[in-house]
């Protein structure tokens, strides 16, 4: 299968050992007896209170919040520093145990399950923001710092963190699955936004992939190791420091809604005023099925039709500009006139009902799953894509809330249905490998920002040709001889 929507509900992984029963039972005692010696081990470096094997722990951390549900790992460690990491590394090294990154658990697909068994590195004890460099606009965190806690922390600076995936995830995690999300088409996403990595490779060795240390606004030394490891979902190492670019906060931010007839129209709206040179924050797109979920959940009045949510930072002179370049535009596309949001608290409601669309969707039929789709295209091909997909749940009788990072070419179909259901779940499954490989025939991706994690190995696979598969099957077979770094995702 090429997406994981046909797990829905299901336990795959034990199905999976079940098909090879004996040699799963016979790797599983192996496994078993290196776990018991690993453990001691584990106290020695941790203490007690630093390793569980408790139930509880153990289920917590072998979820994230997508669909798939695999066993959970067979321990729990909870290192303080970067040398208890790798001192942990090591001895899970010795006695091939896989080693599986936990940050914040927001990932939605599925990257924390332990699929292999093996030891869960929960990072939450590691949570101090180390260096701040104001005048340079830079910063070193731990990885249980999350994006909402630096913010926090850098309030009284005049500098900011922009990449807001809308989760509260650990910056750390958000570079190792690439994240972005609302700013990205003003400040990028975590690719061009990380400086340096601390890692801790399989073998508990620790590396910098730019130089200990160092946190130049370019380079030209060498391979550029930082983007190796920006995405890599665990699978080459543990991500346990991350220097990032830092912004300053703008004179001015305005927030703003507007609807439309059409989807077509809302989404060439948006082609149009990224042509024009407009340096829009933020241009999120929902369809109107999703702006009816919103208005439910959050107890809004906008009309349910296509609407773009925009946001505008910048001088108040340059923010006059860009509004009424970007209001002639829409007007232009039959859209309505601006709700304006200006004050931070209006702004900051506005935002969140946009960042509350998953639960909106979910809404829509309690009791049932989700599952977000995560394609992304070039701008151009973006209204035919969106229309095409449109038309295709419409015409497949499938609950899917579109909503999307449109200035970037990306969108998410909330696909909400009854894991319960055979028929429901075949059809958004032929749907989600249709609307994967519609992005893949206009030049684009199957994972915009999710990462690929267990679901879209095999897409990744129709996305990139062979010879580059294998050159990525030969970094991680150089620096995790082993396979025990995340074992069974994204390869």
């Amino acid at each position: 299968m090429s997406s994981g929507l046909l797990r829905l509900g299901l336990q795959l992984c034990p199905a999976r050992r079940v098909s090879c029963h004996g040699a799963w039972r016979k790797h599983y005692s192996a496994q078993s007896g290196a776990l018991e010696k690993a453990i001691a081990a584990f106290r020695s470096v941790s203490g007690d209170d630093g390793v569980s094997t408790g139930s509880a722990v153990r289920e917590q951390h072998g979820r994230d919040e997508s669909v798939h549900r695999c066993r959970p790992p067979d321990a729990v460690v909870f290192p303080r520093c970067v040398e208890e990491v790798s001192a942990l590394a090591k001895i899970c090294h010795q006695h091939r145990l896989p080693i599986i990154p936990f940050g914040t658990g927001t990932g939605l697909e599925g990257g924390v399950g332990a699929v292999k068994g093996g030891v869960c590195f929960s990072l939450r004890k590691m949570d101090q923001v180390l260096d701040l460099h104001p005048e340079d606009f830079d910063v070193t965190v731990e990885p249980g710092v999350t994006r909402k806690a630096l913010n926090a922390y850098l309030r009284d600076t005049g500098l900011w963190f922009p990449v807001d995936p809308g989760a509260d995830a650990s910056l750390c995690g958000m570079a190792a699955t690439s994240a972005s999300g609302t700013n990205a088409v003003r400040y990028g996403t975590m690719r061009e936004n990380v400086l340096n990595l601390e890692v801790v490779l399989a073998d508990g060795k620790i590396i910098h992939t730019a130089g200990k240390g160092r946190r130049p606004r370019k380079t030209a030394a060498g391979y550029n190791l930082t983007n190796l490891f920006v995405g890599s979902e665990g699978t080459l190492g543990i991500l346990t420091k991350t220097t990032l670019r830092l912004y300053g906060i703008p004179e001015s931010m305005v927030s703003a809604v507007c609807s439309f007839p059409s989807v077509q129209a809302a989404v060439d709206s948006t082609v149009q005023v990224l042509q024009s040179g407009v340096p829009i924050a933020r241009i999120e797109f929902l369809d109107d099925v999703m702006i009816g979920a919103c208005n439910h959940f959050n107890s809004l009045s906008y009309p349910v039709l296509p609407t773009l949510f925009l946001e505008f930072h910048g001088s108040s002179r340059s923010l006059e500009e860009q509004v009424n370049v970007t209001e002639e535009i829409t007007r232009e596309n039959g859209g309505s006139d601006f709700a304006w949001a200006e004050d931070e608290e209006t702004r900051s409601r506005l935002w969140k009902a946009r960042h509350d669309a998953w639960y909106a969707a979910l809404a829509l039929r309690p009791g049932c799953k989700a599952y977000a789709t995560d394609v992304c295209v070039p701008i151009s091909r973006l209204p035919q894509v969106i229309v095409e997909t449109k038309e295709d749940l419409i015409r497949n009788n499938l609950i899917g809330p579109i909503a999307g990072h449109v200035g970037d070419g990306n969108f998410h179909c909330i696909m909400v249905l009854n894991p319960d259901d055979p028929d429901e779940v075949q059809r958004v499954h032929e749907f989600t490998d249709r609307l994967a490989r519609r992005a893949l025939s206009v030049d684009g991706t199957c994972t915009g920002e999710h990462g690929v994690g267990l679901g879209k190995r095999n897409l990744l696979q129709e996305e990139l040709c062979p010879h580059t598969m294998e050159v990525m099957q030969g970094i991680k077979a150089t620096l995790d001889p082993n396979n025990i770094m995340n074992p069974g995702k994204i390869l």
